[in-house]
């Protein structure tokens, strides 16, 4: 049986493939971040009893969420806009819009601009 850790992983796992060039990576702490060209979008940290996910979001939105119960600025990297997202009736469709907000903040211009050709 997959625990919310898994569920968690799986989810975003899912959503972040279908973004060109991601790579999953583990640190030495075990968080699993998601990845393109070696720079982080989106971190999973915690384990099974207590999993986190933080986002890189624009700082603008940053404040728009961190106003909302259960959102935080992520420890260590929140001043760069990075976000922890509340676990509890995760509102999936937003999740990944904030994900893909994440990897266009992230990725190359050009990767980016081959993505939203293959769009239209």
């Amino acid at each position: 049986m997959k625990g919310l850790y898994d569920k968690l992983y799986e989810n975003i796992k899912e959503i972040c493939h279908r973004f060109p060039m991601v790579e999953e990576k583990v640190n030495g702490f075990g968080h699993t971040s998601f990845r393109v060209k070696d720079k982080p979008f989106v971190i999973l940290g915690g384990d099974e009893s207590n999993p986190s996910l933080s986002i890189k979001t624009l700082k603008t939105t940053q404040e728009m969420l961190i106003q909302q119960k259960g959102y935080k600025k992520s420890p260590y990297i929140g001043r760069h806009g990075w976000t922890t997202f509340p676990l509890e009736k995760m509102d999936w469709k937003a999740v990944e819009d904030y994900l893909l907000e994440a990897y266009f903040r992230t990725a190359p211009k050009n990767v980016i601009k081959k993505m939203q050709m293959n769009r239209n």
